[in-house]
């Protein structure tokens, strides 16, 4: 299923979790890559089958969610 661009969440495959374009690589997994220091050159050397506009769809992914209000259980 996808749920934004180049993102995509499968409950067979890694319990769901937003991945990178159906593949098993998990948009969490880039952020810290990203967080780690690497560039956005430096991981798709790294990980080939990754394009550089992943890169900021994942961001833009994960700008949406952390944006998004926590509602508490009732």
């Amino acid at each position: 299923m996808v749920i934004a661009e180049r993102i995509t969440a499968e409950p067979g495959k890694l319990g769901g979790k937003p991945c990178i374009r159906g593949l098993r690589f998990p948009v969490a997994e880039l952020l810290g890559l990203l967080a780690a220091g690497m560039t956005a050159e430096e991981i798709v050397a790294d990980f080939p089958y990754l394009e550089l506009e992943d890169i900021p769809a994942a961001l833009n992914y994960a700008a949406s969610e952390i944006g998004k209000p926590i509602i508490a259980a009732e």
